[in-house]
């Protein structure tokens, strides 16, 4: 008898669309010499006293299972800092749960508090945080940017989505793919918003080393939030880490419980060693952090000067290692402009449709690259705009 395929793959597996960025990944993937600005990971090595402590870890025979919820001295380590940088008491024991990275930790979060059809209101446009609203039976609801005022939150437009459905909002800043960071004013107008709906805030962190000539402020930070906020971060991007996949949320005791038991489920624990690492790298030396954001620093500076001279608009980031200039003059489509410097200018970049409506025209271009190669990325982009406009 025949097998029929009928029903064999879930609704929830079908409803979340595929990446946007992946089509120009994978094309990118056959030209020798190409120009990756569409991958959004630290093009440096991870330090090299994070390296040994694994090492060390790894000789010493630390290869077993740990907690769900991560090893205790991680833990305290990451509530220690939490605590130093935004004043609020975090109990290691209870309000801290280790994850296999931030989008793990983004996941696990939305499935331990949302029932089905609760709406999460997020940035249009933001990082895809639609598949793990899905996946945890939610609905995502966007609410726009204002970008000709430095893509800041538009609360008239946020408070219009607000629902009897709604159940939380996912903020990110030092954002993606923007470069927005949110300051202290706009965080209290969010921290209103929250407490007056009854809502729960997410807070995704994980850019936060990496700003420029402002500060980062953690919406945890301001009264009566600690018990309304899901504060998510991660060693990825501060440490240039994004293959060891350790991340973490900050969280009541009562919703990092039911963290702790998903991640028991799904992944039993993250891994010993890395989290060895991870703890060496908020316990060692500091210097290679801002050695990092120095060089991001430079790097952005260098595309928004090139890009200024071709009259491609740009939104200067303030934060994170992207910019998000509009390409719109030359083409509508984020895609086919994506797929047009690819073809022409040997250049792989993320269209903006992949982050939401408003981000369509734009393209996310990820300045973890080296100088020398920057430069050449713009020279290669100039010369195919050039060639466009003489059309």
């Amino acid at each position: 008898m025949e097998y029929s395929s009928k029903g064999r793959l879930s609704n929830r597996t079908k409803s979340l669309e595929p990446s946007g960025i992946m089509a120009i990944f994978e094309k990118a993937q056959a030209i020798k010499d190409v120009i990756r600005l569409e991958v959004g990971e630290p093009d440096f090595d991870t330090p090299d006293h994070i390296k040994d402590a694994a090492k060390r870890a790894l000789e010493k025979g630390f290869t077993h299972y740990t907690s769900s919820a991560g090893i205790l001295p991680l833990r305290e380590a990451i509530a220690e800092k939490t605590e130093k940088e935004t004043g609020v008491d975090v109990d290691p024991r209870k309000e801290v749960v280790v994850t296999d990275g931030g989008s793990c930790a983004l996941t696990l979060a939305m499935m331990a508090t949302l029932n089905p059809r609760d709406e999460v209101l997020i940035s249009d446009p933001a990082w895809p945080y639609g598949p793990s609203i899905k996946m945890a039976e939610g609905i995502p609801v966007r609410y726009g940017l204002l970008e000709e005022e430095g893509f800041k939150i538009n609360f008239d437009d946020l408070r219009s989505k607000i629902s009897r459905k709604s159940k939380m909002i996912l903020i990110n800043s030092p954002n993606n793919p923007t470069g927005s960071v949110l300051d202290r004013r706009e965080l209290e107008t969010l921290a209103e918003i929250v407490l007056e709906n009854d809502l729960l805030v997410i807070s995704d962190e994980v850019y936060e080393k990496l700003v420029y000539d402002t500060e980062h402020v953690s919406v945890l930070s301001l009264p009566e939030m600690k018990d309304r906020t899901i504060l998510v971060n991660s060693f990825s991007k501060t440490y240039a880490m994004t293959g060891w996949r350790v991340g973490y949320a900050i969280v009541s005791e009562d919703i990092a419980r039911e963290m702790a038991k998903l991640n028991l489920y799904l992944n039993t624990c993250s891994t010993s060693f890395a989290q060895v690492a991870a703890l060496e790298a908020l316990r060692g030396p500091q210097d290679c952090v801002k050695a990092m954001a120095d060089q991001y620093r430079k790097r952005i500076d260098l595309m928004l000067h090139g890009l200024g001279s071709m009259g491609v608009p740009c939104v200067k980031p303030r934060g994170a290692f992207y910019l998000f200039p509009d390409f719109s003059e030359f083409c509508q489509s984020s895609h086919g402009m994506g797929m047009l410097l690819l073809e022409k200018a040997h250049v792989s970049t993320a269209p903006g449709i992949a982050f939401g409506q408003r981000g369509e025209g734009h393209l996310r271009l990820s300045c973890a690259n080296s100088m020398e190669n920057l430069g050449e990325a713009l020279r290669r982009i100039e010369k195919a705009l050039s060639n466009l406009r003489k059309r």
